[in-house]
């Protein structure tokens, strides 16, 4: 795989996508550096699963530029997606298999071969400490479980850009740290790490750069770095509050409790 992807990892001009009369993602644009940790927030409902899915291809939408580790949207869908990892808030996986046929399958389908697939297969099965549900199919999983087997078989092919949506709800605090280790040594490699999470604290501590997003429309972007010397020592929950909640909080009372 040819790894010089340019400057970006990720561009995104004019995005929209409608479900009949709903605009759930209405003309964003958002440029993410190459070997960057990017924060996409957002609450429920503003659009973040929904612009995943349509920068990768999952889902048709409009748009004036898509381009994914150095791949057009357009031209080449499928090559993007050779470029890419993905993990979706709810792993959709193929239940009737073990954790390592499912692996198996998915290193098979991104054109890996023996031994380096079964050595990789191997390396994630210990790293999402699955290796000893051999004998278990992936439909008596937990959500924390099948969630593990998403986020290896996203990564088994070492992709220059990796989407992650809601990664981290349901696992244990060991594999957790485990994980975000891995990450860091993609960054430190070069490749991008698109990151959508509720999780605020999790967020400030593993990203570079962010962008908030409400009601379908951008509302904040800016870096890590940035942030913090703008912000004159406000939380990222703070921030956050400000760009999107504060109409809601409001509101936000119960006037039976007394």
């Amino acid at each position: 795989m040819n790894r010089d992807s340019g400057t970006f990892g990720i561009v995104v001009r004019g995005l929209t996508k409608r479900f009949g009369k709903v605009t759930a993602v209405d003309g964003i644009s958002f440029a993410v550096p190459r070997g960057e940790f990017f924060g996409f927030l957002g609450p429920n409902g503003a659009g973040k699963s929904t612009t995943i899915k349509a920068v990768i291809g999952l889902l048709p939408a409009v748009f004036d530029e898509v381009t994914v580790g150095g791949v057009d949207l357009r031209r080449d869908p499928v090559g993007l997606k050779r470029r890419i990892g993905v993990m979706l808030e709810e792993p959709n996986l193929y239940d009737r298999l073990t954790a390592r046929e499912y692996l198996t399958f998915a290193g098979r389908m991104y054109g890996l071969d023996s031994p380096d697939l079964e050595r990789r297969v191997a390396d994630l099965l210990d790293l999402t400490e699955l290796t000893e549900t051999e004998g278990k199919m992936i439909v008596d999983f937990s959500m924390g479980m099948r969630k593990k087997v998403a986020l290896a078989a996203a990564i088994i092919h070492d992709p220059d850009v990796l989407f992650l949506d809601e990664p981290f709800n349901g696992i244990d605090p060991i594999s957790s740290k485990r994980i975000k280790d891995v990450l860091h040594r993609m960054l430190s490699l070069g490749r991008t790490i698109f990151f959508s999470s509720h999780v605020l604290e999790v967020v400030e501590k593993l990203c570079t750069s962010l962008a908030i997003i409400d009601e379908g429309r951008i509302v904040y972007q800016n870096t890590m770095a940035a942030l913090r010397q703008q912000q004159e020592g406000k939380s990222l929950e703070e921030i956050f509050v400000e760009k999107v909640g504060e109409k809601r909080l409001a509101s936000a009372d119960l006037n039976w409790l007394n």
